[in-house]
């Protein structure tokens, strides 16, 4: 039998002590998911008569305007209260007009809410052209480059429509630099002074937005968006994206993705008094669904996991297309 060590105090450690039932282990956790700090993605489509599966996200849909404003009537009667809307227009072009033209699907959405729901939801808007645009990239492209200052112009004026038509929080995901600088001087000047920002800062890169860009119809026509969104391979650098847009007035800043960025999200906490939103993208959310529907894992147990790691690292909000499974689940006292 093997000897038991002993502190230098004499006594015996036994950790296993307060986990030896689900009562002790509830009493002593440290880390609990919150309906209220989870954000509910949105896809709002032009022309459409049905809501529409994405085929790389099951169970995440495309809705008709009617149709999204039933889905946030449905999910807020579970318990959740934010939304992050996105929208697709019928029409495309260069400049991605449709994003800022104030009777565009997105700003139609936000007024429908308002009448038919009330105000005491969250509304937070994607403000970026790639959904809009006829290249899909991000930005107003000359000569196959996105150019930054030519785009910054645009993003406000997306960001003062969705505040005219009833936004809480506009969001700017292009990664121009100065972008949030720009948006907050043209709510400004529009008398939003009250609309917050809440930056994609630290906006990597990465593999796992691919089902979104099937969800959203906004996959780049040519080349790609290394140019402005964040090698993965940097973390200083994302603190100092984080840092400037906290200077140039973000209110809240985040994480995107997270779940392969959790370091990140946790330097951010420890280095900024500052809200860390962290956004569990379509790719980390398709790989829990495909592989709970192989059989490979539990799905409950492992978006509870999923959830609680991203909010243990320090994220104080969590975007993330499980809310309505995880608020459900909550709400009938069966999260494991």
């Amino acid at each position: 039998m093997l000897e038991v060590s002993a502190s230098k105090h004499g006594r015996i450690i036994r950790y296993r002590r307060l986990r030896r039932k689900a009562a002790l282990r509830e009493l002593v956790k440290e880390t609990t998911v919150d309906v209220g700090s989870l954000v509910y993605p949105i896809f709002v489509k032009e022309g459409l008569e049905r809501p529409e599966e994405i085929q790389a996200m099951p169970g995440i849909f495309r809705y008709p305007l009617e149709g999204a404003v039933e889905e946030i009537a449905s999910a807020k009667a579970e318990g959740i209260k934010a939304f992050l809307l996105f929208g697709i227009p019928a029409r495309k072009d260069e400049l991605g007009s449709e994003a800022y033209n104030r009777n565009g699907i997105v700003q139609r959405l936000i007024r429908r809410v308002r009448e038919n729901i009330g105000d005491d939801i969250v509304l937070i808007t994607d403000v970026c052209l790639c959904q809009y645009t006829s290249h899909g990239h991000c930005g107003v492209v000359k000569n196959g480059y996105v150019r930054n200052d030519e785009t910054l112009e645009l993003l406000a004026a997306v960001a003062v429509s969705h505040a005219e038509a009833g936004a809480d929080i506009v969001a700017p995901s292009a990664m121009m630099d100065h972008q949030v600088a720009a948006i907050r001087e043209a709510l400004d000047r529009e008398g939003f002074t009250d609309i917050a920002i809440m930056g994609y800062s630290a906006k990597y890169a990465s593999a796992f937005y691919a089902p979104f860009r099937e969800a959203a119809d906004s996959a780049p026509r040519f080349g790609d968006r290394r140019s402005y969104q964040m090698d993965w391979r940097n973390s200083r650098e994302a603190m100092r994206e984080i840092e400037r847009d906290i200077e140039e007035g973000a209110d809240i800043v985040m994480v995107k993705p997270a779940l392969a960025y959790l370091d990140i999200i946790s330097r951010a906490k420890q280095l900024f008094n500052h809200p860390i939103a962290a956004y569990n993208v379509s790719g980390e959310y398709s790989l829990i669904k495909y592989a709970s529907q192989k059989g490979l894992l539990n799905k409950k147990q492992a978006i509870c996991e999923v959830l609680t790691s991203i909010k243990r690292a320090g994220a104080d909000i969590i975007i993330t297309y499980h809310a309505r499974e995880f608020a459900k689940w909550v709400k009938y006292s069966d999260v494991p």
